[in-house]
């Protein structure tokens, strides 16, 4: 171990705190980072995590204090936050930026499909046992992002004429996509539920990036040409796409961080 890994190392120090503030108790994760000059709080939206960054000689009693003094601000930043829409039964979610209504088949055979009725209105089909509806869907979405991205990403691969090594999907909180300078691209699974013009653009950003590893004036002119409604579509994701975090979590997921005192002993 480092001289300075052991300077800065807190033995059994604990992973979050917890915060009271109007009969509600809220656990803000702790943060050591070492060029953190000051502590500073952030809400993370995609997964409602409230995080607390020390300094490296912070204490925990200083991080407590700060914490508390803002509880206020916690709380209210929590309670801007889009209400969480899990995957179950009777919840209506976007696929490819179309409503579409989550219904479950119990004893119907088969996993997920989707149904369209004399109305157009779409449903999206789970069979199984309730408690598997949430992860039934999510590998279905999954599996849909990964085929639309594998097809977006090669298309505009071939217009490029570079080579993409692996794509993968995962959840990104941070970024829709990412690319490495050894040619593997990274996606959120979360842009199948944006329109597929918005899917387009994120594949046709990415793959540029095996050209121009930066975000140039050139790089941007690469992305447009490839992908002619950029603008649009950058448009739409500064809009609606923080709240597409928002699909997938579980009740207790918008409320992990607020726990009843009465629940507390």
């Amino acid at each position: 171990m480092s001289l300075r890994a052991l300077l800065y190392r807190r033995p059994a120090e604990p992973q979050a705190l917890p915060v009271v503030h109007e009969k509600a108790v809220y656990l803000v994760r702790l943060r050591r980072h070492r060029q953190a000059r000051r502590y500073t709080l952030r809400i993370q939206a995609a997964t409602r995590e409230v995080v607390l960054t020390m300094p490296p000689r912070g204490s925990l009693k200083e991080a407590k204090a700060f914490a508390e003094k803002h509880g206020p601000w916690i709380a209210a930043r929590l309670e801007r936050l889009p209400e969480a829409e899990p995957f179950a039964h009777g919840v209506t979610i976007p696929l490819r930026g179309q409503p579409i209504r989550v219904v479950h088949r119990r004893g119907v055979r088969g996993t997920v499909w989707i149904e369209i009725n004399e109305d157009g209105e779409r449903s999206l089909c789970v069979a199984g046992q309730p408690e598997h509806v949430d992860r039934r869907v999510h590998d279905f979405l999954k599996r849909e992002a990964k085929s639309d991205l594998e097809a977006a990403s090669h298309r505009v691969a071939a217009q490029l004429g570079v080579k993409i090594r692996r794509i993968t999907v995962r959840d990104q909180s941070s970024r829709w996509g990412s690319c490495s300078t050894t040619g593997a691209l990274s996606y959120s699974w979360r842009l199948i539920l944006a329109p597929p013009h918005v899917l387009d653009y994120l594949a046709a950003h990415e793959v540029a990036h095996l050209v121009e590893m930066n975000h140039s004036a050139r790089f941007w002119r690469l992305v447009e040409r490839v992908c002619p409604n950029m603008q649009r579509a950058r448009a739409w994701l500064e809009q609606h796409g923080p709240d597409l975090h928002r699909y997938g979590l579980p009740p207790a997921g918008a409320a992990a961080s607020r726990i009843p005192v009465r629940a507390r002993r």
